[in-house]
């Protein structure tokens, strides 16, 4: 039986430090990949975080799916290991050669607005509003400003346009690939993240040899930055995003969309010196406006159950 979700001043501890955790990650990418080439940093992300959570999913017992999987559910499942892990993580890794950690961050925020008209067609009761409508035109407009108009003539770094439809590929693998963990069948949630990266693993370690040859010499400093990136951001992390899950709610946990592009801005300003044009700000304050719009309902009935029970003697 799941439990009332329990909204605690622990939760919102837990949420800030994934909102800078997950905000400061393009910042540690755009350093680390100073020292490594794009696919080995994915693979060197993705063997760390599956090293870790896999030695947790066994002591736990191995624990996956609670009754015996169909083909549909086995396919489901590499399928989202493809897209929410080894996929993205290149798409991530290569785009950001080119594009400021600041940009990635603000990018990531889409994600919401994507899922929106993949949900409408392909999740039960999830359907398109005249507001959740107006809130996804509204955010992707941000979106054009980020890739689209005078954004391509910002800097003239060479393949700029490339790196920035990279960087939106991501965030659309991410969309499609969280629609189709929702028609999984009953699955324990930390088998589930463990299998995800070994079935990363599984596509993104060949492609990095065929593509990149043999994994590059790196310096300690190089290998301390991968390895912060597979154990905080992508292992630790989505432990902690278990844990607010569980007990504050997935609505709660959506508030990190918020916090993600805001600390990615700051952290690509402040320690990497990047470049803050005014286009950025727009496309991060329409996109975050559309989301908001487009969330309202869910967000408004979160803090008004909350403080309507605070009030309750």
């Amino acid at each position: 039986m799941t439990s009332t979700p329990q909204i605690t001043p622990s939760s919102w501890i837990m949420i800030a430090l994934l909102g800078v955790t997950w905000g400061g990650t393009f910042m540690v990418m755009e350093i680390a990949l100073r020292g490594i080439t794009p696919f080995w940093l994915a693979s060197g992300r993705i063997g760390f975080a599956a090293v870790l959570l896999t030695l947790i999913w066994g002591m736990r017992g191995f624990a996956l799916f609670e009754t015996k999987p169909d083909r549909a559910a086995l396919t489901a499942l590499i399928l989202v290991g493809l897209l929410s892990t080894a996929v993205p993580f290149m798409l991530l890794s290569w785009g950001q050669q080119y594009v400021t950690s600041g940009f990635t961050g603000v990018s990531m925020a889409a994600i919401a607005l994507m899922v929106l008209p993949l949900a409408h067609f392909f999740v039960p009761g999830e359907r398109m509003t005249l507001r959740r409508a107006i809130g996804m035109c509204i955010g992707f407009v941000g979106v054009y400003m980020l890739i689209g108009g005078t954004a391509l003539e910002s800097s003239g770094i060479d393949r700029e346009w490339a790196g920035r439809l990279a960087v939106l590929l991501a965030t659309l693998c991410y969309a499609v690939s969280s629609i189709i963990v929702r028609r999984l069948p009953p699955i324990d949630s930390m088998g589930l993240a463990a299998t995800l990266l070994l079935i990363g693993c599984v596509m993104v370690f060949p492609a990095a040899l065929i593509t990149e040859g043999l994994p590059p010499a790196i310096s300690r400093e190089t290998l301390f930055w991968v390895a912060l990136l597979g154990l905080v951001p992508t292992a630790a992390a989505n432990l902690l995003r278990v844990v607010v899950i569980r007990t504050a709610g997935p609505v709660f946990m959506s508030l990190v969309n918020y916090q993600v592009p805001i600390w990615s801005v700051i952290f690509g300003a402040w320690i990497l010196s990047e470049d803050l044009p005014p286009s950025l700000f727009s496309a991060l304050v329409l996109i975050l406006f559309g989301v908001g719009l487009s969330q309202y309902g869910a967000l408004k009935r979160l803090f008004f159950t909350r403080f309507a029970s605070k009030m309750t003697p």
